[in-house]
């Protein structure tokens, strides 16, 4: 697998929700460090993991290819999704470090967009050893612009 094919499978999986599709393109002791400081290190708990995106809605994933090396890459990627829990509002909030945006109760959930770099080490047989991201994100109101982006 090259980093191209790499981030098209990336880009599937979260669009589709499939928590284990996501466990399958790592080797089985694997790392995906969704931070600096965390670390899913076995396929269930890369499948544990991914299973928060089950709690976005119309996910829209987009990327680039910024370098492109023999054994994996640096790839540029953007998300935007509905938040469609209350659960899910409150994981962000608080792996973000930052307060919540004021809400009042009833208010809609927002729409989210992440921007982050990933980083891929592939083995030999195409399955990924090593991946690490870096994002930040930002709540959209409802009466947020889109366009704004």
């Amino acid at each position: 697998m090259t980093i191209h094919a790499f981030m098209a499978a990336y880009k599937r999986v979260w669009e589709g929700q499939d928590s284990e599709g996501f466990a399958a393109f790592f080797k089985p002791d694997g790392r995906y460090h969704n931070t600096p400081f965390q670390v899913q290190d076995t396929p269930q708990a890369r499948a544990d993991y991914w299973d928060r995106i089950k709690l976005q809605q119309d996910i829209e994933v987009s990327y680039e290819v910024l370098a492109e090396t023999e054994t994996g890459g640096i790839a540029h990627w953007t998300v935007t999704y509905q938040v469609a829990s209350e659960e899910l509002f409150q994981i962000w909030a608080k792996s973000t470090g930052t307060g919540l945006p004021d809400r009042k109760p009833g208010d809609p959930l927002p729409r989210m967009e992440l921007d982050g770099v990933l980083v891929a080490q592939l083995a030999p047989d195409g399955l990924a050893e090593e991946v690490r991201i870096w994002w930040h994100s930002r709540a959209f109101s409802a009466q947020t612009d889109m366009s704004e982006r």
